[in-house]
């Protein structure tokens, strides 16, 4: 089977959805040599989490590809980039390569196309996060939460939810907007329960 290049960005605890926005700011010399190379290109990186922290670690299966939709550079070289999610993918195999930063073959996934709750899936969604917000003391605009659709709502809380890697990855992974939901709740109540200083994880 045949699949897409893809230069990819490994970074724990932070994941990218289709359709959502993820900044960040890039500093080592070889992601800065990816996103030069991105920018020349197609301006596309692909963001995956890597399944420990050690150099060169084994990635998960799942990630999503972002287009750089702003990039702002410094004098001395560092960038600070937007990414665009558009589509997840699934890893085929790494490439051997010789360029300073990591390159993997892999298979776009068709997205679901008009997903939506039931009104009971969103009424019970909306009532644990006020739980989850509460118990974790965050300030939540609530007002503005209930403007969002159902799929900006999932996926927007699933990627900056203070959930660990795997957790984030787990959701990164679930096959539909219902599973999401549903696994989003779940994870709500459990982490709900438990230290937050212990829950959390630091995004960048």
């Amino acid at each position: 089977m045949s699949g897409k290049r893809l230069s990819i960005f490994p970074l724990t605890g932070a994941i990218l959805f289709p359709g959502l926005q993820l900044p960040l700011h890039i500093f080592e010399p070889r992601y800065r040599a990816m996103v030069g190379d991105a920018l020349a290109r197609d301006r596309r990186i692909a963001m995956i989490q890597p399944q420990d922290m050690r150099e060169g670690s084994p990635l998960f299966d799942i990630g999503c590809v972002g287009k750089i939709e702003d990039v702002e550079t410094s004098e001395d070289g560092l960038y600070n980039i937007v990414l665009g999610g558009e589509q997840r993918f699934r890893i085929l195999r790494e490439l051997d390569v010789t360029t300073p930063f990591r390159q993997v073959e892999a298979e776009l996934i068709e997205e679901p196309i008009g997903e939506f709750l039931s009104s009971a899936e969103r009424a019970g969604f909306e009532n644990e996060a006020r739980k989850f917000a509460e118990a974790q003391g965050y300030s939540v605009d609530w007002e503005s939460i209930a403007q969002l659709d159902d799929v900006a709502l999932i996926n927007g809380l699933s990627q900056i939810a203070p959930f660990d890697a795997a957790a984030k990855q787990a959701l990164l992974e679930a096959d539909d907007l219902n599973q999401r939901c549903e696994l989003l709740i779940q994870l709500m109540e459990f982490f709900g329960r438990s230290d937050p200083d212990e829950s959390k994880v630091t995004l960048q």
